[in-house]
């Protein structure tokens, strides 16, 4: 059973940085793509970034700027998501998400690409 594990949200003030992490376990490959995703109160879950899917090339939301990096240890199975330049719009709750290639074509960026998903961190961006 895959189990990840998000950790290092909090509350910042606008400006500030933080760095997410997600420790993943029981994965049969600590290759396979992950996927970080957020999800603010009363909006649909958001791609941020994804990391892995084909050369373990990155991938972001260009929607969002350059404010997130993505990057893993292989070896330990963690997966981060570096923050930077937080504005009160990056509030919410931040999923990382494991997925598996299976063939054919993938959207790096749809949840339906991922199979596995943590509970989710808070990041709170206030004032």
């Amino acid at each position: 059973q895959v189990q990840l594990t998000e950790s290092g949200g909090g509350s910042v003030q606008p400006g500030e940085s933080l760095k997410l992490s997600c420790a993943a376990s029981g994965r049969t490959s600590s290759s396979d793509p992950m996927g970080w995703f957020r999800q603010a109160p009363g909006k649909e879950r958001e791609f941020v970034a994804a990391i892995g899917w084909f050369d373990d090339g990155t991938y972001g939301n260009s929607q969002l700027g350059d404010k997130f990096a993505i990057s893993r240890d292989v070896s330990k199975d963690i997966t981060y998501l570096q923050m930077s330049s937080l504005e009160v719009e990056d509030t919410g709750v931040y999923y990382c998400a494991a997925g598996h290639y299976k063939g054919g074509r993938v959207t790096v960026s749809s949840p339906a690409a991922y199979d596995y998903w943590g509970q989710g961190t808070q990041v709170t961006v206030s004032s």
